[in-house]
């Protein structure tokens, strides 16, 4: 089977890629490495023999004119929801119009598409009543996010491109009998992630911690009592693996993936995970506000995933907490050069 990844040179992208590669498919990627940190995971995909297409995926005519592949799972995104609304036709090209012009060459190849979608396709209004939220107590974690949830407007314009691809996929299929997979992923985590802000909280913290350097525990009055769940970006690589074998017979479907209540943590509890860890005190900024598009709360429920593929996350908090930070600890002098 030949596989194209877009954005495969990016922290999912480039897994993936790899991933598939070792298990015998024949891999490429496309990416236009406009990203910081993708030239490093470029000179990854090389070196293991996968080639990259470098071509911006809203350029309708080189995505037309790629070879044929019996695959393509579509991992581009411009992923930052505060930057959604700053750089808003930048977000629709590559998310929305780059999906469309995947699915065009789906429908020009007959090949499949396995979308990666984000949480952040739930409504922000039904997410902050999810549960009873005091700013200054823990929350306890006993709620799952699944498909049921509401996914009405408002949802950030990141959320809503990655939504109106969702729709947009359903209506090819219903068009042109094109077969999908749409994964919605909450936060994913792992080695090969560079600690920057727009790749999530988790592998920032790690990050700020590991350079000794104050982190900011910003809205809901700062106490960082917010909480999400983590999944092990090797969890994920499994999953889509299951999914394409399974292609044929499991089609046409949307999931919720996540790292589950038993991968829920809240950000003043990785602070303490990172303390402990580093043997440090880490100083914390409290800013008591935050934007419209920030939520409290949020953990996924894998419960269909687990009753149609018998998938649940193998890798707990802290073995994704230690993949993690040895992997920064490793390459700690490199992404201190790379990233100024």
């Amino acid at each position: 089977m030949k596989i194209l990844v877009t954005g495969g040179c990016g922290f999912v992208g480039s897994n993936l890629c790899l991933f598939l590669k070792s298990k015998g498919f024949n891999v490429y990627s496309l990416d236009n490495l406009f990203r910081d940190g993708s030239n490093l995971n470029f000179l990854r995909l090389k070196k293991e023999g996968i080639k990259n297409f470098k071509i911006d995926i809203s350029n309708v005519k080189k995505v037309l004119n790629l070879p044929k592949f019996d695959l393509i799972i579509d991992c581009c995104a411009e992923a930052s929801v505060e930057n959604s609304h700053k750089d808003l036709s930048r977000v629709f090209n590559t998310n929305l119009v780059g999906t469309k012009n995947v699915l065009l060459k789906c429908l020009k190849d007959k090949s499949k598409i396995i979308y990666i979608s984000s949480s952040r396709v739930y409504s922000l209004n039904d997410l902050h009543k999810v549960i009873n939220f005091k700013k200054k107590n823990p929350i306890k974690i006993n709620k799952e996010i699944n498909l049921n949830f509401s996914v009405s407007s408002p949802k950030t314009l990141y959320g809503f491109s990655k939504h109106a691809s969702e729709e947009l996929i359903k209506e090819f299929s219903f068009i042109y009998d094109l077969e999908y997979i749409i994964n919605r992923c909450g936060v994913i985590s792992g080695p090969w992630q560079f600690g920057k802000t727009d790749q999530g909280f988790f592998s920032l913290f790690i990050w700020r911690a590991l350079n000794k350097k104050s982190i900011k525990l910003i809205g809901f009055g700062g106490y960082g009592n917010q909480v999400r769940d983590i999944l092990h970006i090797k969890d994920l690589s499994k999953l889509i693996l299951i999914q394409i074998k399974n292609f044929q017979r499991k089609k046409n479907m949307i999931f919720a993936v996540g790292g589950g209540k038993k991968n829920a943590i809240s950000l003043k509890k990785l602070i303490k995970m990172c303390e402990n860890n580093l043997k440090i005190k880490i100083s914390t900024v409290r800013e008591k506000r935050t934007s419209k598009y920030d939520i409290p709360y949020f953990v996924s429920s894998n419960n269909d995933l687990k009753k149609i593929y018998d998938w649940k996350p193998r890798e707990n908090l802290e073995s994704i907490f230690n993949d993690t930070i040895s992997w920064m600890r490793k390459n700690k002098l490199k992404l201190k050069k790379y990233f100024k």
